[in-house]
């Protein structure tokens, strides 16, 4: 009787696991929702407004402004940050258990080894961004400490712009793939992992029909000035051949 007790004690026990760990999974959804709207608010904001403002102002022309930068979801660049920041934290932890001279001088040499790995991934994430300006969109592409890239792609060369979001997580948190179609050589540029999609295919289509609306205009205006030219100078030719006739008679 004591071990039916004892087997049905540790079934209900065994039982009640599925529920916790369900519970710790909302509770993760929960501080990954928080984290989503903490990257929104005004002060995150604008201190990603500062740095992407010195990190890519010279990737820009004179006359060139930046309408929009397009970096990956922050969910992307927390995977990145998570195993560099766990290292840093668990050699104090190491460290404070430990605490000999040899085993700080192996701690400080593992912190700044973290501290290193810690800014590679977040450079590569940060530093992997398109600039949607007024006249073009910029891929810059950060591959290592000494390799960079940056891909100017005009509008008036972009034929189309298509996004696409797949799975549960990139409908739960709003991320996909962004697509542009090249006119030159019909292939295509995207970039993954974009948050809110839609609304960065709608402002590169906002931006760029502007930009072919104010070239349209301009090349019009550059036309009417060609032709008001070639008419007035038609005109003096014809005052000119009129002068010539009357003093000849």
């Amino acid at each position: 009787m004591r071990r039916k007790k004892r087997n049905k004690g540790i079934s209900s026990y065994a039982f009640c696991w599925p529920i916790i760990y369900f519970f710790y999974f909302l509770c993760f959804l929960c501080l990954l929702y928080f984290l989503h709207f903490l990257c929104y608010t005004a002060p995150v904001r604008s201190l990603i407004q500062k740095l992407n403002h010195w990190c890519f102002q010279k990737h820009l022309e004179d006359d060139e402004e930046v309408r929009l930068y397009v970096h990956t979801h922050w969910r992307l660049g927390l995977q990145k940050l998570f195993w560099p920041t766990v290292s840093f934290i668990a050699s104090w932890i190491f460290l404070a258990i430990a605490p000999f001279l040899m085993i700080f001088y192996i701690v400080s040499v593992c912190a700044v080894l973290s501290l290193v790995w810690w800014m590679r991934n977040f450079l590569d994430y940060f530093l992997d961004v398109w600039l949607v300006t007024n006249m073009a969109i910029i891929d810059v592409a950060w591959h290592g400490w000494f390799h960079r890239t940056a891909t100017k792609i005009l509008f008036s060369d972009i034929q189309g712009v298509s996004y696409e979001i797949k799975g549960i997580s990139g409908t739960l948190f709003n991320y996909g793939e962004i697509s542009i179609e090249k006119v030159s050589t019909g292939g295509k540029v995207s970039l993954d992992n974009v948050s809110q999609p839609r609304l960065v295919a709608a402002a590169i289509l906002r931006n760029m029909e502007a930009y072919l609306h104010g070239k349209n205009l301009k090349d019009a205006k550059r036309i009417q000035e060609l032709l008001s030219g070639v008419v007035s100078r038609e005109l003096t030719l014809g005052e000119l051949k009129s002068k010539k006739i009357t003093v000849r008679s």
